[in-house]
C-alpha cells in the first residue's frame, strides 16, 4: 500500500505540472507545445465472480486511471510525444506508473504532406492500431462506456494490444470515394505479465513469454459523407517461452493471428458500431506437460449509443466471445482438462447513461449480464472451478479531464 501511495503520488505530480502548464497560458509554452491529463476512479461491484479486485457481493474501488501528456511540434514534419499513465485495476493492474509511449520512445515524423496525402514514419513505443478503439482506449471520454467490448478490447491483455516498441509506416489519401488511411508495423508486443501468460498457456507459468518481431497493420475507409467508417485490421505475433530450471514446461513457441473487421455508423444523434474479430493461437514444443494444440476463435459485438440530450447519452451492447469455434460451448475443453465449460465463451447484454458536465466533466453508470467467465482475469480469480457462469455486474465511475 505504502509502494502503491508512492507511486500515485509521483504521478499526480506530473498531473498537477501538467495542469500548471494548461493554467498558464499557451504564452508560458513553447510553440507547438500541448499537455493535457485525465483521471477516473470507478466503483465496480458482481453479484459472482471477481473484476477488477474483490468485487463478488460488494463494492470495490479497485478500478482507477491517472495519466498526463504532453505533444511538442518541432516543425511541420517533426512531433515528438510522451504519456505516462497509472492504472489499478485488481490483481491485472497494480497502478505502477509507466510510459505508454514517450519522447524517446515516439517519434512522429511526417515524409510527405499535400491538400491530397501524407505519408510518414512512427518510431519507438507505437500505439497499436487495433480496430477502432485501441489507440484511444486509455481515456474515459473517448471510450463509449465504462468498459470497452471485452470480445475485442480485452482488459486483462490490455499491456499487450495497447503498444509495443517498433517501426511502423503511415499514411493517409483523399479519393474519390473518401479518405483511406492505413499503418503498417513491425513491433515487439509486451507478453511480461501474468494475464498474458494466462491467455496463451492456461495459467501464469514460472517462465516468461518473450515476444519476437510480429506485424500489425490496419487499412481504414471513411466515405466522403463521413458517417461511415470501416477498417480492417491484421496481426500477426510471434513469441518463444523461456522455461525456468524445475520449469514442466519446455522452450516452446507461440503463434498468434488476428483479424478484425469494424464498421461504423454516425448519424446526428446515434452511433451503431460493430466489429467481429478471428483469432487463431497455436502452441508448439512445450513437452508432454502441455501438448502440441490450437484454436480458432471468434468474437464480435453490436453496439449503439443515442444521444439523448446535450448532456445525457444512452448505450446497448450484446457482446460474444468464444474462445474456440470449433467448441462454442466449451465442453470438449473441459473434458479434456477438467475447467468448466464455461470458462471458454462468454456473452455479455451491456447498458449505461452516460452524464457530460461540461467539456471536463463525466460521470457514467453501466450494468452488464454475462453469461460465461471466457474474459474473466486470472489473477482475480485463480481457480475457475469457483466461479460462477451467470453473473451480473455494475459500475460506476467519475472521470476528469483537462
Amino acid at each position: 500500500m505504502i509502494m502503491y501511495r508512492a507511486k500515485i503520488k509521483m504521478l499526480a505530480v506530473m498531473l498537477t505540472l501538467a495542469g500548471h502548464g494548461m493554467n498558464a497560458g499557451a504564452d508560458s509554452l513553447p510553440d507547438g507545445v500541448q499537455v493535457h491529463g485525465f483521471a477516473s476512479q470507478a466503483v465496480i461491484g458482481t453479484s459472482h465472480n471477481n473484476f477488477f479486485g474483490a468485487t463478488e457481493n460488494k463494492a470495490s474501488l479497485g478500478f482507477t486511471e491517472l495519466g498526463a501528456n504532453i505533444s511538442w511540434r518541432l516543425n511541420p514534419s517533426l512531433q515528438l510525444s510522451a504519456q505516462a499513465v497509472s492504472r489499478r485495476a485488481g490483481e491485472t493492474d497494480n497502478g505502477s506508473p509507466r510510459l505508454d509511449h514517450a519522447t524517446l520512445d515516439y517519434l512522429d515524423y511526417t515524409i510527405h504532406a499535400s491538400e491530397n496525402a501524407r505519408y510518414g514514419v512512427y518510431l519507438g513505443k507505437i500505439k497499436n492500431p487495433y480496430g477502432l478503439y485501441n489507440e484511444t482506449r486509455d481515456v474515459a471520454f473517448t471510450r463509449p462506456g465504462i468498459l470497452l467490448p471485452q470480445s475485442i478490447y480485452l482488459d486483462r491483455v490490455r499491456n499487450f494490444v495497447l503498444s509495443s516498441p517498433g517501426l511502423a509506416v503511415y499514411g493517409d489519401k483523399t479519393l474519390a470515394i473518401g479518405n483511406l488511411s492505413y499503418q503498417f508495423g513491425v513491433i515487439r508486443p509486451d507478453t511480461s505479465d501474468r494475464e498474458t501468460e494466462g491467455t496463451f498457456l492456461g495459467m501464469d507459468r514460472p517462465g516468461t513469454i518473450k515476444s519476437d518481431a510480429s506485424y500489425i497493420g490496419r487499412i481504414l475507409l471513411e466515405p466522403g459523407n463521413g458517417h461511415f467508417k470501416l477498417a480492417l485490421t491484421g496481426v500477426s505475433m510471434r513469441a518463444h517461452y523461456q522455461p525456468e530450471v524445475s520449469d514442466t514446461l519446455h522452450a516452446g513457441n507461440i503463434h498468434f493471428d488476428a483479424w478484425v473487421f469494424s464498421g461504423q455508423y454516425n448519424a446526428e444523434n446515434w452511433v451503431f458500431t460493430s466489429e467481429y474479430a478471428q483469432n487463431r493461437i497455436n502452441a508448439q514444443n512445450f513437452g508432454a506437460f502441455f501438448p502440441n494444440h490450437s484454436a480458432t476463435g471468434s468474437s464480435y459485438y453490436v453496439q449503439g449509443t443515442y444521444q439523448l440530450t446535450p448532456g445525457w447519452s444512452a448505450l446497448a451492447r450484446y457482446d460474444v466471445t468464444y474462445r474456440d469455434k470449433n467448441d462454442k460451448d466449451g465442453q470438449a475443453f473441459s473434458a479434456m482438462t477438467g475447467v468448466p465449460p464455461y470458462s471458454r465463451f462468454a456473452k455479455d447484454l451491456a447498458a449505461g447513461l452516460s452524464y457530460r458536465l461540461g467539456n471536463n466533466w463525466l460521470l457514467r453508470g453501466e450494468f452488464h449480464h454475462v453469461d460465461g467467465t471466457a474474459w474473466l482475469p486470472y489473477s482475480d480469480n485463480p481457480n475457475p472451478a469457483v466461479t460462477t457462469r451467470h453473473w451480473n455486474m455494475w459500475l460506476f465511475q467519475a472521470a476528469y479531464r483537462f
